[in-house]
Formats: C-alpha cells, sequence, structure tokens
C-alpha cells in the first residue's frame, strides 16, 4: 500500500512540473549566457551612446511616453518657489508641543493638531483594544 502511495505522489509530483504549476518563470531574453562564449566582453555594459551635451540638458530615461520625449533640464530660476521647499524637514509633535502655541505659524499650527488628533486616536484605540 505504501508502495501505491509512492507512486501516486511521485506521479503528482512529475506531472506539477510538466505543467509548470507552481514553477516561477522568467521573461525570454534573461537565460543563462551562450556556452560558446568564454570572454566577458559581450557582458560588459556598452559605452553610454549620448553626448556629454545631451546629457547635461536633458533628464535621460524620465520620459514615460511611448513617443514622448526626454524632459529638458532648466535654469532653477525657471522653477516655481514651492519646489524649493519639498524636501524641509517638518517639525515632530514633540517638538510643536515644546513651542507655544499661540506663536505657531499656519502651517506649523496646522501640522500639529492633525499630529494631536492623530496621537489622540492611537491612545483611544490602545485603550479600547486592552478593555
Amino acid at each position: 500500500m505504501a508502495l501505491n502511495q509512492m507512486r501516486s505522489l511521485k506521479s503528482v509530483i512529475i506531472a506539477k512540473n510538466a505543467v509548470g504549476v507552481g514553477q516561477r518563470t522568467f521573461a525570454a531574453g534573461a537565460g543563462k549566457a551562450k556556452k560558446g562564449s568564454k570572454g566577458a566582453a559581450s557582458d560588459a555594459p556598452e559605452g553610454s551612446t549620448l553626448s556629454k551635451e545631451v546629457k547635461s540638458t536633458t533628464v535621460v530615461g524620465a520620459n514615460i511616453l511611448k513617443d514622448g520625449a526626454d524632459p529638458k533640464i532648466f535654469l532653477d530660476s525657471e522653477y516655481p518657489d514651492w519646489l524649493w521647499h519639498l524636501l524641509d524637514k517638518s517639525p515632530a509633535l514633540s517638538e510643536l508641543r515644546r513651542k507655544d502655541i499661540e506663536t505657531l505659524p499656519y502651517e506649523d499650527l496646522k501640522r500639529f493638531v492633525k499630529l494631536d488628533n492623530r496621537a489622540g486616536i492611537k491612545e483611544n484605540n490602545s485603550v479600547k483594544a486592552k478593555n
């Protein structure tokens, strides 16, 4: 009986491998190198075909449209002022709590209210979860 179970299990495994169920496949062309090639010259990355002038005036590879072109790089003065403040660090809730609420700028006050409400909600949820 055990022998029959082993045979049926073996046939299931063979059928599974033949069909490709549960087996990971990759895109064509990403396979192993040809057996005849011994040199690493074919594996080496090609030199850039773009000139330095093109590289310094366009964002190469940023195009997402099929028929589009890579976007041009402009002077810093041609970009809006808000763009340069996107990566500025915002103060944390603990920092905002140490400051006087009356003297906070509007943006920091808005952030304080949002973070304080979020902290209150988390506290209420943790109390409810314990009960």
